[in-house]
Parts: structure tokens; C-alpha cells; sequence
């Protein structure tokens, strides 16, 4: 860390040394000040509640649905299997950013050290992307099921299974090194106030000094890419559903499917609305205002919800839940006894 540093430390008096008389007292950037959500002081405590409200339901939702699939035998099927590392992916990205909103409202405490927001960027980047994927590997699942009925058990084997979530979370990982080492081998060393409430990649591109128009350009495509493979694969997955879904007579099992169907497209909509109005636009288009809005939908509001539209829903998980309670119950008495 020490060696990257100094040779940061020389690229940015390279680069200062460059620059016109203006930019004399160019100084390397070591922390970043968050603006956050609002400066309204009427405001904060109401936000501090709301937030923190949010959080812990997030974190009751999502370690809820993961304790019940693994106690219960019954969910260790594959689409479960995705549901639960979707919730652990949920608790993780929202964990990088909510902690950081929250201590920033009751503490007033807005900066952030350089390296705690790589991290913060690179964690939620991991996360962010791997649920990406995740969607539209549980987009699959249905589509074996519904489509191919009779082959389902011999289509989504436990390795195949294991193999899309181990690719979801490479992925993940390789699009946020990238990201990172794009982001933070530009020079700050200008203004190092973030119009946001986390360390977001737009949001800290936008500080620097150099020419970020090939990072930006990366950005988008690299964005774009993973964005609209998933939704191909979506997509294309729910159009075969509903066709063989229309070929059916029973009227009972197309409303049942397209029910499901339905509630899963509203959360895809909801994350990937947000994402492309965040990342897939021109910079000089941005509002920082409006990407803030979005961002607490996907950072705070999706990770609450999904464990309610995915799972909280479905008939099994209920069952399921409520044998994991009497169990817990009896448990408890037997001890007390």
C-alpha cells in the first residue's frame, strides 16, 4: 500500500507540475467530505429514524429468510438456494453504504478517509453486480421449470446451480477491481467534496483533476454490458415463460405463474431503473439530486423489499417460517422446564 501510494504521490506532482499557475497549490487528495442526503436540520433526526428503521428491517428480513431456507429442508431447492444469496448479497451492499448514512446524521461526521472510500466503493460494487446476476439467474430457474418440466432435475443439477452463483460473484468481484483501479488512478486534487451519501463511482469521478473522459467512457460500457446481459437474459427467459404459459388451458396455473412473474419484474424494474438512470447516462446529463433519490432506492429500499416480494409472499416460506418459531418455541420450553 505504501508502494502505491508514493507512486501516486509522484504521478499527481507529475500532473501538478503540468498545469497552468491557477492550479499552483495542487495538493493530493487524502479524504473525502460527503455531503449527504440533505443539510436541513429539521431533517436529520427524522431521517436518522427512518433510515435506521430501514436497516434493521433489512437485516431482520434477509438473515430471517436465509436461517429459515438453510433450517429447512424443504427449501434446499434451487430456486431457495438463489433467494439466499440474494438476501446475504442484499444485507452486504447495504451494509457498505447504510452504517456510513446513519453515523453521518447522528454524529455529523462526514468524512471519509481516501482508502475507506475505495472500499466502501469496491464492496458495493461487488455486491451490486453480483445481485445483477443473481437476478437473472433466478429468471432461469422458472424458465427450466415452466419450459422444460421434465427435464428440470437433470437442467438445474447442484453444480449448476453452484457454478451460476460462483460465476455471479466473480463477476462481481472483477467488475469492481476495475472500476476501483480506474476510479482511483485519476488525480484528486481539486475539490474532494462528494455530491453524495456514500463513496459512488460517479460521484467521486466527478472530483477529478484529470482527464476522466476514457474512465467514463469504461464506466458506461463496462456498465452497460453487465446490465443488459442480464436483462437479455431476463427477458428472454420470461418470454419463453409466457409462451408456453398461453399454450396452456388451465386458467388457474397462468394466473398462479404470471402472478409470480409479475412480482419479480416489478423489483427487476425498480433495480435496474435506477441503475441506468445512475451509470448509463452522459455526466453532463447527471443531477446529483436525482441520483441521490435512486440511490436510496437500490442501497435501502430494494435490499428491505426483496426478502417481502421474493419470499415472505410464498406459501412454503410461511410454512417454513413457522415451523422454524415452534421449533425455537419448544426449545425454549424445554430449556425453561
Amino acid at each position: 500500500m505504501k508502494i502505491q501510494r508514493f507512486f501516486f504521490a509522484i504521478l499527481l506532482k507529475i500532473f501538478c507540475d503540468s498545469q497552468t499557475t491557477s492550479m499552483e497549490n495542487c495538493t493530493e487528495v487524502t479524504e473525502f467530505i460527503l455531503l449527504g442526503l440533505t443539510n436541513a436540520p429539521e431533517l436529520q433526526v427524522f431521517l436518522f429514524i427512518m433510515f435506521t428503521l430501514i436497516y434493521h428491517i433489512t437485516l431482520i428480513g434477509n438473515l430471517g429468510m436465509i436461517m429459515v431456507i438453510v433450517l429447512n429442508s424443504c427449501l434446499h431447492t434451487p430456486m431457495y438456494f438463489f433467494l439466499s444469496n440474494l438476501s446475504l448479497v442484499d444485507l452486504c451492499y447495504s451494509s457498505a453504504v447504510t452504517p456510513t448514512v446513519m453515523a453521518g446524521f447522528l454524529l455529523g461526521d462526514k468524512i471519509i478517509s481516501y482508502n475507506a472510500c475505495a472500499a466502501q466503493m469496491f464492496f458495493f460494487a461487488t455486491f451490486a453486480t453480483v445481485e445483477n446476476y443473481l437476478l437473472a439467474s433466478m429468471a432461469y430457474d422458472p424458465y427450466a421449470a415452466v419450459c422444460k418440466p421434465l427435464h428440470y432435475t437433470t437442467t438445474m443439477t447442484t453444480s449448476v446451480c453452484a457454478c451460476l452463483a460462483i460465476g455471479s460473484y466473480v463477476c462481481g468481484f472483477l467488475n469492481a477491481s476495475i472500476h476501483i483501479g480506474d476510479t482511483f488512478s485519476l488525480s484528486f486534487c481539486k475539490s474532494n467534496v462528494v455530491h453524495h451519501f456514500f463513496c459512488d463511482i460517479p460521484a467521486v469521478m466527478a472530483l477529478s483533476c484529470s482527464d476522466r473522459h476514457l474512465s467514463e467512457l469504461i464506466l458506461i460500457f463496462i456498465s452497460s454490458f453487465n446490465v443488459f446481459l442480464a436483462l437479455f437474459v431476463i427477458l428472454i427467459s420470461y418470454l419463453f415463460i409466457f409462451i408456453t404459459i398461453s399454450k396452456m388451458h388451465s386458467r388457474e396455473g397462468y394466473q398462479k405463474a404470471l402472478s409470480t412473474c409479475t412480482s419479480h419484474l416489478v423489483t427487476v424494474s425498480i433495480f435496474y431503473g435506477t441503475v441506468i438512470i445512475m451509470y448509463l447516462q452522459p455526466s453532463s446529463s447527471h443531477s446529483m439530486d436525482t441520483d441521490k433519490i435512486a440511490s436510496v432506492f437500490y442501497t435501502m429500499v430494494i435490499p428491505m423489499l426483496n426478502p417481502v416480494v421474493y419470499s415472505l409472499r410464498n406459501k412454503e416460506v410461511k410454512s417454513a417460517f413457522k415451523k422454524v418459531i415452534e421449533k425455537a418455541k419448544l426449545s425454549l420450553f424445554c430449556c425453561n422446564a
